[in-house]
């Protein structure tokens, strides 16, 4: 059963060696052996996190003569981040209620605390 976009993105996303190889493709185009140049890991090692990145459309592999060139494709990211998005009201608002919470509690602790003791 194929997963949906959404959640290939997400997997793809979870590993920190692939996030930090999108990180650097933010820049432009990179060559396999440029990307693996931070990680203390094999060209194959990378080569497998590129594949995962490329099925899940995150990035795009070209070729030109002995170069193959990895590029970002964000159009993944923008479905995620719309997602996201429709939860943010949501979130915001959760967030705002407990601020306006919080900010009572302390001033009723201001009005209750205790004075100190006059000599």
């Amino acid at each position: 059963m194929p997963a949906d976009q959404l959640s290939t993105t997400f997997g793809a996303l979870a590993d920190p060696t692939r996030r930090a190889i999108l990180a650097r493709l933010v820049s432009g185009e990179r060559s396999v052996t440029e990307l693996a140049a931070p990680f203390d890991m094999s060209l194959p090692a990378v080569s497998k996190h590129l594949r995962v990145l490329e099925r899940a459309g995150l990035i795009v592999r070209g070729r030109e003569a002995q170069w193959r060139p990895c590029r970002l494709n964000a159009a993944p990211l923008k479905q995620i981040a719309d997602w996201t998005g429709r939860y943010r009201d949501m979130w915001e608002g959760r967030l705002d209620r407990l601020d306006t919470y919080l900010n009572q509690l302390n001033t009723q602790e201001k009005k209750h605390a205790r004075q100190p003791r006059r000599k």
